[in-house]
């Protein structure tokens, strides 16, 4: 008998309209973007999200860029960053002469532990970074407060957060920006790579726009309020092409479907792992109250450190994949060099070693999710019976 098909941890959205987008692109006469599926896809946004002047972009890392120019970061200025994330939110503003200070997570949600920021401001604060890890929201409400009694800039990394809301707002509008990602392993994709950036804040948006066009104003030029366009700042080249823009718009329009059924797969791991966790093997997500999240990831965290290796090693001999996420940012010879931890290290480490992310994706079937549970269940062979 030959063994099963093997399950990946990820695989990209595909939701079979694209093809038909992408040929209209082609007939046309642009590639390169700016094009009628961009402004489809920001018009997408700006309503579906209810925010205040979309982008979209190359990558979320093109948008944590430009965001990091619009926080107007300095050399020596610092920034507060959860170092359980990817290096893209951090290096943004590093190559803009920040300094890093990161701070410990909250045990439930993996996101910032409200309760350390405040500790961790300085006269050089200039910004607070919150990521929205798996999709499940920061305390925003929380983290706003602080920034506005301490006159600090927010810009919210959503790249895993798209569609997720915090008390009926979506992740990434509650910030001065909000920065996102279409990249294949998200829950919408733009093809491979892309992002927006999402202006929330009126008062940045006229700089957004020339940091976007490269450090002009043609923008304004091509809606005819100037004769001609000019340079005006520095700027960067994060355009999304046309064809890509055409791909995520018909991504954008399942994207009700697409959350839908990430979550079913997301609701199902929770409820058949939920024996495992109370008899202390692992433990599952937190998602707090007045939050709803868009499934992007669905994480265990093994108890015991020493056995994850074996529980993927294990999966792995089934045909699962199944794997750790990021290595604590603050802990890396980047991080040691460019950046520092503030307070104790208390669950960014332990947390890091603890997560293993189980498939979760939309070509993952039902059959194929009972085969993980199954395994998953069997590798603590008393709780078999149980938990299946």
């Amino acid at each position: 008998m030959s063994p099963p098909e093997r399950i990946p941890t990820t695989c990209p959205t595909i939701v079979g309209t694209e093809l038909e987008f992408i040929k209209n692109v082609l007939k046309g006469d642009n590639l390169s973007g700016k094009g009628e599926y961009s402004r489809l896809c920001e018009q997408w946004l700006g309503q579906y999200m209810k925010t205040g002047r979309p982008f979209v972009v190359s990558s979320c890392t093109s948008a944590l860029e430009i965001a990091a120019l619009l926080a107007n970061i300095q050399p020596g200025d610092e920034v507060i960053f959860p170092s359980y994330t990817y290096v893209s939110s951090v290096n943004a503003f590093v190559l803009r002469g920040a300094v890093p200070v990161f701070v410990d997570l909250d045990d439930g949600t993996m996101n910032l532990d409200t309760g350390l920021i405040e500790a961790a401001i300085t006269p050089k604060t200039r910004a607070i970074v919150p990521v929205h890890y798996a999709g499940v929201s920061c305390d925003m409400d929380c983290i706003m407060q602080i920034a506005n009694k301490h006159g600090l800039f927010v810009c919210e990394d959503a790249a895993m957060g798209c569609l997720s809301t915090h008390r009926g707002r979506m992740l990434g509008t509650i910030g001065h920006v909000g920065c996102i990602s279409f990249q294949e392993k998200k829950n919408i994709t733009a093809g491979g790579q892309g992002g927006a950036i999402l202006v929330n804040d009126p008062k940045l948006v006229e700089r957004a726009e020339i940091l976007y066009e490269h450090g002009t104003n043609r923008g304004r030029f091509l809606r005819g309020e100037v004769d001609r366009y000019q340079w005006l700042d520095v700027g960067v080249n994060a355009t999304l092409s046309e064809l890509q823009a055409a791909f995520l718009y018909a991504q954008l329009l399942d994207a009700d479907h697409i959350v839908a059924r990430r979550r079913a797969i997301w609701t199902r791991y929770f409820a058949s792992l939920g024996r495992l966790a109370q008899k202390g093997y692992l433990s599952l997500p937190t998602v707090p109250p007045d939050t709803t999240h868009n499934a992007n990831v669905f994480y265990i965290r093994v108890t015991d450190v020493n056995q994850r290796g074996a529980l993927i090693r294990y999966l792995d001999k089934h045909n699962i994949q199944a794997h750790p996420q990021f290595m604590p940012l603050h802990s890396s010879p980047y991080g040691q060099q460019h950046g520092r931890f503030v307070g104790v290290d208390r669950i960014t480490s332990l947390a890091a070693s603890q997560i293993l992310l189980l498939p979760l994706h939309l070509a993952l079937t039902d059959e194929a999710q009972e085969r993980v549970i199954h395994r998953v269940c069997s590798f603590w062979e008393q709780a078999v019976e149980k938990c299946i």
